[in-house]
């Protein structure tokens, strides 16, 4: 499995991954989210690649909220055909293996929906946290430590 940036060539693959209808209120689709990156250069879209099959798409960025920058992992999303094969643990070792190259000494943040129990317990399994937070949405932030994810 791979992780590469989101090309305009692959810009129509990614938006038609979808995820399971009970899962749709849990995540903007693709195409919004393509759109909210194309608006904001700090978000870094990725796609999450299985051979030459694209299977999930994810967001990542340092974001400046309230007069100051955070580092965001703010999407992620297997495509429905391909979820419960293990993709979404790997794009989650890759992916912060990413933002830590990129963002090193940084916390790192991200905000999902307390209904949302598989991807709590996912998120957990990494080391992140709630931290007492609600973002715009109303989802609570949880965040990953750089103190305790170097540890």
């Amino acid at each position: 499995m791979r992780i590469a940036p989101v090309t305009q060539q692959d810009r129509p693959i990614a938006e038609a991954l979808e995820v399971h209808p009970h899962q749709s209120g849990y995540i903007e689709p693709v195409r919004e989210c393509l759109e909210e990156a194309d608006q904001l250069s700090d978000w870094r879209p990725v796609g999450i690649w299985e051979g030459e099959t694209m299977v999930g798409f994810a967001m990542y960025g340092r974001i400046r909220e309230n007069g100051r920058a955070r580092v965001w992992f703010d999407r992620l999303l297997i495509d429905r055909r391909y979820q419960g094969r293990g993709y979404a643990r790997s794009a989650m070792e890759q992916i912060l293996a990413l933002i830590r190259d990129q963002y090193s000494a940084e916390d790192i943040y991200l905000s999902v929906y307390e209904e949302n129990e598989m991807a709590i317990a996912l998120y957990q399994n990494y080391g992140f946290q709630f931290n007492g937070e609600l973002d715009t949405k109303g989802e609570k932030v949880m965040v990953l430590e750089a103190a305790q994810r170097d540890a």
